[in-house]
Order: C-alpha cells, then sequence, then structure tokens
C-alpha cells in the first residue's frame, strides 16, 4: 500500500506537544515516522509490533539480518520496558545519556523478533536530539532508530532528501536539518566486561576511562 508522506514540522529545541501527539498517534496506528536522530533522519516504529517493525524493513529495503537500534525517553524507560542495563551499563549511562552512546543489552522476548535480528541482543541510546525523546515519551516507549535510507545508500541529516527517498514513509516529522557528525559508539555489556562493537562519537578510551 503506498501512502502520501505528510510532513509534521516541529521545532528542534522546543517540540510542540501538540506536533508530537500527531506524530505518537501515527506510531500507535502502526505507521513509520521519520524524525531526526543526534545525527541523522531515522526511522521510528514501536519495535514490540511486528508488523510496525515489518513495514521498517520494507520501506528500507533492509535484509531481514541487520538488527534494529532502539531510542528512547530516558533511562527508566530503557529498564522498564527492555530491562536492566547490568553495572557498566549504568555507568555508562549515568555519564553519556542523552548522547551518542549505543548499549547493547539482553533483549527481552516481547520484542519483536526481527528487532535483534536473532542476535539475542538488542542496541538502545537515550538520544541528544529533543525531538527524538519527546516522541518516546509521548509513545511511552522506546522506538526504531535506524537511519532513514534505503538499504545500501547513505543516511542523510536532510529532511528533503529523506522525502525524495521514502516517498512511501506515512510521516515526516520536520524539525529541519539533522546536527549530523559521527555515529554513536555501540558497547555490548551484555558480558563481563565492555566490547567495542563500532567506534563513533564517543572513544573507546573515554567508555574504559569511565568504566574503570
Amino acid at each position: 500500500m503506498l501512502f502520501r508522506m505528510r510532513r509534521l514540522i516541529v521545532s528542534p529545541q522546543a517540540p510542540q506537544p501538540a506536533v508530537i501527539a500527531e506524530a505518537a498517534n501515527c506510531v500507535r496506528a502502526r505507521q513509520v515516522v521519520a524524525l531526526a536522530t543526534d545525527t541523522v533522519y531515522g526511522l521510528a516504529a514501536n519495535p514490540f509490533d511486528p508488523s510496525a517493525v515489518a513495514a521498517i524493513f520494507a520501506a528500507k529495503g533492509r535484509p531481514d539480518d541487520r538488527a534494529l537500534p532502539l531510542i528512547a525517553a530516558e533511562r527508566a524507560q530503557v529498564t522498564a520496558l527492555l530491562g536492566p542495563l547490568g553495572p557498566m551499563g549504568e555507568r555508562l549511562a549515568d555519564r553519556y545519556w542523552p548522547g551518542p552512546l549505543t548499549l547493547l543489552i539482553p533483549a527481552p522476548p516481547v520484542l519483536a523478533a526481527a528487532v535483534s535480528a536473532g542476535t539475542g541482543r538488542v542496541g538502545v541510546r537515550v538520544p541528544g536530539h529533543a525531538v527524538a525523546r519527546a516522541l518516546c515519551a509521548a509513545c511511552e516507549t522506546p522506538l526504531t532508530a535506524t537511519s532513514a535510507n534505503r538499504s545500501g545508500s547513505p543516511p542523510s541529516h536532510d529532511p528533503d532528501v529523506v522525502a525524495q527517498a521514502l516517498p512511501d514513509v506515512p510521516v515526516l516529522l520536520d524539525s529541519g536539518l539533522a546536527p549530523g557528525g559521527p555515529p554513536s559508539t555501540i558497547v555490548d555489556v551484555t558480558g563481563d566486561r565492555p566490547v567495542l562493537v563500532r567506534t563513533g562519537a564517543i572513544t573507546w578510551e573515554d567508555v574504559l576511562a569511565c568504566l574503570r
């Protein structure tokens, strides 16, 4: 089914509650919403709803063996709906959330299976972007945050590029240009020691220093 993308204009610093509520209603209706994150635009949907997650993969043309990262409004939302971060995760979250640090934690069985892609883990962060946090808060759940582009194409910080690349995504929450910059650092905190999965905005040296 094809949609005509609806563009909702929102302030990046002080997201209007009515606009966020409208976007949240779309998420609750199992629709995909494109929105700005810390660096580029991402695709938000309910990660507990298999049909909403399937719509993400269809929009991107994404292989189903690739997991989807999540974002949340705050740490309490992560622990309430996804599970504990563990001692290392708690310490890193204290230092770097909101911000560009993704923590890999055990995936709860209630998540749509495609979110973790069979890995048993899920990546989550509390983003620095106010719009992304506001939408998670309004939806009362963490949301997916995979980049808003066709699989194999570069992500974009420009909402106009997103609109052209993904015309079948129903809703674009347009807060202007996303900040850009390096992606989030990804750290696996499911074991006895932290494991660097992807280098990014936070250096591995800083991660280790935080945990000493």
